[in-house]
């Protein structure tokens, strides 16, 4: 498996904590940063995330921002993407086994590292469920290509 990580300023910290944590299961990480407190922009990390995923380079991605709010909403710009933002096990469970979320974004403000570790276990060890939850997502994908399509026709 081959996860890309991102995070801002306010999340790096619990970035590179997951980073290690994930790193000591044998499990790949693309770490595409930030790596300081250095005030950036959270959408250029959620970009550079989503297109990993997108694109194949990582078949998941997990990002962290001070809420995960502003990331999740970033993501899911991309095509392709289902970004969930979770802060607890069962939100991480559902988002895998009814939405199949490729991308995680967790608040580094509102979680600690021990929370985090147990919802990116509890996120990496649901399949999806498939079944009825199968046509919803396409239902979801197809909303996307529509829309696409429907900016293009307009102009945008």
């Amino acid at each position: 498996m081959r996860l890309a990580l991102g995070a801002d300023h306010a999340g790096y910290q619990l970035k590179d904590q997951i980073k290690q944590h994930l790193q000591q299961q044998g499990i790949d990480v693309r770490d595409e940063g930030t790596s300081s407190a250095e005030s950036v922009d959270y959408p250029d990390y959620a970009r550079a995330v989503a297109h990993d995923v997108s694109e194949h380079r990582a078949d998941l991605g997990i990002l962290v921002c001070g809420s995960g709010i502003g990331m999740a909403i970033t993501a899911n710009k991309v095509d392709g993407i289902r970004a969930a933002n979770v802060s607890n096990e069962y939100a991480a469970q559902m988002s895998r086994e009814h939405n199949n979320a490729n991308i995680l974004a967790l608040g580094a403000r509102i979680i600690n590292a021990e929370q985090a570790f147990a919802i990116v276990d509890k996120w990496l060890t649901t399949q999806f469920a498939g079944g009825r939850h199968e046509r919803r997502v396409e239902k979801i994908m197809a909303i996307e290509k529509e829309e696409d399509a429907a900016g293009a026709s307009r102009g945008h």
